[in-house]
């Protein structure tokens, strides 16, 4: 089966959607994948 990391889920309509860490949390961790994904 496929593995997909419960942060990188987001709600049918874009949005950021429920996260047991908190979604201010969810937000961070996303963010800060993309800045790594820019800087390679």
């Amino acid at each position: 089966g496929i593995i997909i990391p419960c942060h990188r889920v987001i709600g049918s309509d874009g949005k950021l959607v429920g996260y047991g860490s908190g979604l201010w949390r969810k937000e961070w961790l996303l963010n800060h994948e993309n800045r790594e994904r820019a800087v390679r």
